[in-house]
């Protein structure tokens, strides 16, 4: 199994337009950071976990010329803006699987309704298949994957389990009968904003407890705000195991 870290930053993306903060001034590309995505790849199968207002140039960057599915984590805009942009994925390969929860397609279908209708499509209007998931496993690509069940504050949120590696982001609770299915990991992925607390994301200190308590063989921070500091001072100052994600980075499993 293949990650690629399609995004790593938060709602914003780093730079933040505008912003004379030294991270957004940097020239280090890894202190660049688009908006938070994964591209997962197993036995000839891609699915892309959320795509953001930075879709397609992340597919561009990637030189993704196949997805089999994207799978939302929730509807916020950092998480989806970008679904239009899977109209060249349609063009080649017809309808387009879509996993989500029923309130993320509730959403979505408010946003981008000419996608969704039953009526007559405009010319070039992707279509989508619909799989609403619930808080128990489903089968995509040939494997099982197993949501993992948070809160965003107060909103409800997803993280999958893909075998033996986990991606949550945007979590800021996460009961312990959730935290259990994160047992024998190799990587765990998970959100760490900044080192201030925030109402809701984990920030660095709560991100390194809960890899403490999920104790994965490998952990990689993601969806970071520009507050957290350089890519090359934050990840002096983490445990061995602990990696700074970064746009582009690919690790296998």
């Amino acid at each position: 199994m293949k990650i690629t870290f399609l995004g790593t930053g938060t709602s914003q993306g780093i730079p933040i337009i505008g912003s004379t903060h030294p991270v957004c001034l940097s020239d280090n590309p890894k202190d660049k950071r688009l908006r938070v995505s994964i591209l997962v790849e197993w036995n000839n199968f891609s699915y892309v976990v959320d795509c953001g207002p930075d879709f397609r140039q992340q597919m561009l960057r990637a030189n993704c010329t196949k997805i089999d599915g994207i799978i939302f984590t929730h509807e916020h805009a950092d998480h989806t803006m970008g679904l239009d942009d899977i109209r060249p994925f349609f063009f080649k390969q017809g309808d387009i699987d879509l996993y989500a929860h029923k309130r993320v397609f509730e959403a979505l279908e408010k946003r981008f309704d000419y996608i969704f209708t039953t009526q007559q499509k405009y010319p070039g209007v992707p279509s989508v298949i619909k799989h609403q998931i619930e808080n128990k496993p489903f089968k995509a690509g040939g494997i099982e994957i197993i949501p993992i069940d948070g809160l965003h504050h107060k909103l409800q949120v997803f993280g999958f389990r893909f075998k033996d590696f986990a991606y949550l982001t945007d979590m800021k609770t996460v009961p312990d009968e959730e935290a259990e299915k994160l047992n024998n990991l190799e990587v765990l992925v998970i959100n760490a904003l900044r080192e201030k607390p925030h109402i809701s994301h984990f920030n660095l200190e709560e991100a390194l407890a809960f890899i403490e308590k999920v104790k994965p063989k490998r952990a990689y921070l993601t969806h970071i705000s520009h507050l957290l500091g350089f890519h090359d001072d934050v990840q002096q100052k983490l445990p061995g195991n602990v990696f700074l994600a970064y746009d582009n980075l690919q690790i296998t499993i």
